[in-house]
């Protein structure tokens, strides 16, 4: 590869990394392996101020022996509590069923042999999409089971949640979460946790793309 061939894929490469933003997956997966990252979603989300995850993993996979197995965007844990997040740019990545699917493995892998239902801990699955997927006008969307008649909670401990990051209200937190999310600058982003990641990784990845 000639100089002037290396210089111009190096300013392709340039372009591309200039307009990543944390909804598109390679660079999501390098920001939340973070924990701090992980646990500002949790919280934001979660409208729980003091959760605090213990462990992350990204891009994990659950395996399922007798059918489809998944690949978890953020596989995590805090508090007792277990979470699936998955961050989608198109609507069909977050379809309603694959949440359905996704907390069952979630529960497949949950409890050793012998173990008693009753440890099973709560589960979330909650996707962040670029769209309203559910079509509502709502920021966020808590889907819970209930009791048909009375509208009582089932409380089987499984919660699945949709965040529309179309909503960019910057009044609220969650607004201004999705803000950061849509952000390709890390400069203009107002968690300073996700900005310092964000630009971390950007500027790691410019470095080795310039030439010594």
């Amino acid at each position: 590869m000639t100089w002037s061939e290396k210089e111009e894929w190096r300013q392709r490469f340039l372009k591309v990394l200039a307009g990543f933003r944390l909804l598109d997956d390679d660079f999501m997966t390098a920001v939340f392996c973070n924990l701090a990252c992980v646990d500002l979603l949790l919280r934001i989300i979660l409208d729980k101020p003091q959760i605090r995850a213990t462990e992350a993993i990204v891009q994990d996979t659950l395996k399922n022996l007798q059918g489809r197995s998944v690949r978890l965007d953020i596989h995590a844990w805090a508090d007792g509590q277990e979470f699936d997040i998955e961050i989608q740019r198109g609507g069909r990545g977050a379809a309603k069923r694959r949440a359905r699917y996704n907390a069952s493995l979630l529960d497949a892998n949950a409890l050793h042999a012998g173990e008693d239902y009753n440890e099973l801990p709560e589960s979330y699955v909650i996707f962040i999409t670029e769209t309203d997927v559910l079509g509502m006008g709502q920021p966020l969307y808590v889907i819970e089971r209930t009791i048909r008649g009375d509208g009582d909670l089932f409380d089987d401990g499984t919660h699945i949640v949709y965040v529309n990051g179309s909503m960019v209200d910057t009044e609220t937190p969650l607004g201004r979460l999705m803000h950061d999310f849509r952000c390709v600058r890390s400069e203009e982003m107002y968690y300073e946790v996700l900005a310092k990641q964000a630009g971390a990784f950007k500027e790691a990845l410019i470095n080795s793309a310039t030439p010594s």
